[in-house]
C-alpha cells in the first residue's frame, strides 16, 4: 500500500513537470511569433545626393546628381525586392526618373544603394530659382518578398514619398522628409 501512495505521488509529479513543460513551451512559441516572426514593412528613403553638373537659369533647370537611397529592413529575414523605378517631381510635373535594380536588403540591416539621376525642368516658377531653393519630391514603391526563417514568404509593398530641396547655391540636399 505504502509502494502504491509513493508511485502514485510520483506520477502526479511527472504530470505536473510535463504540464509545466508544455506551458513553457507554448509561451515561447507566442513570444517568438509576436516578435520574430512579425513581418514589418521595410524603409524605403532618399538618404543624400551629390551633384556632378548643373545649369541653373532663370526659369529652367539642369541637374546631374547621384542619389543615394537606402532600404531599412527590420525583419528577421532577408527582404527580397523587384526592380522599380523612382520618380522626381516639382510640383506635379516629372523633373525626372531612375531605375532601382534589383536586389536584396538582408536582415537587420540597411542596403544603400546609389543611383544617377539627370533632373531637368522647362517651367520653373523664377522666384524659387532666385531664392537659390529648389523644392522637389520622390514617389516609388518597390514590391518583394520578406523570407523568414527561409520557409515563410510574406509579400510586401514598400511607399517611398520624400520631399526635399535643393539649395543650388550649395548644390547640396537638405531637409528630406519622407512618409
Amino acid at each position: 500500500m505504502y509502494d502504491k501512495e509513493q508511485r502514485r505521488e510520483k506520477h502526479k509529479k511527472w504530470c505536473l513537470y510535463g504540464l509545466a513543460f508544455i506551458i513553457f513551451q507554448t509561451a515561447i512559441i507566442v513570444l517568438f511569433t509576436l516578435t520574430v516572426m512579425k513581418v514589418r514593412n521595410p524603409k524605403f528613403r532618399v538618404r543624400s545626393a551629390e551633384f556632378s553638373t548643373s545649369d541653373i537659369q532663370t526659369t529652367l533647370f539642369n541637374l546631374s546628381t547621384n542619389v543615394e537611397l537606402g532600404i531599412k529592413n527590420t525583419n528577421f529575414g532577408p527582404y527580397k525586392y523587384d526592380s522599380s523605378t523612382v520618380y522626381f517631381y516639382y510640383g506635379e510635373t516629372q523633373v525626372g526618373s531612375a531605375i532601382i535594380p534589383k536586389s536584396k536588403a538582408q536582415f537587420r540591416r540597411t542596403k544603400k544603394f546609389t543611383v544617377p539621376v539627370d533632373l531637368s525642368s522647362t517651367s520653373v516658377a523664377a522666384n524659387s530659382l532666385s531664392s537659390g531653393i529648389i523644392s522637389l519630391s520622390s514617389r516609388s514603391t518597390l514590391n518583394g518578398k520578406v523570407e523568414l526563417m527561409f520557409i515563410f514568404k510574406k509579400k510586401k509593398a514598400v511607399n517611398m514619398d520624400c520631399t526635399m530641396e535643393i539649395n543650388t547655391n550649395t548644390k547640396s540636399l537638405q531637409n528630406v522628409a519622407c512618409a
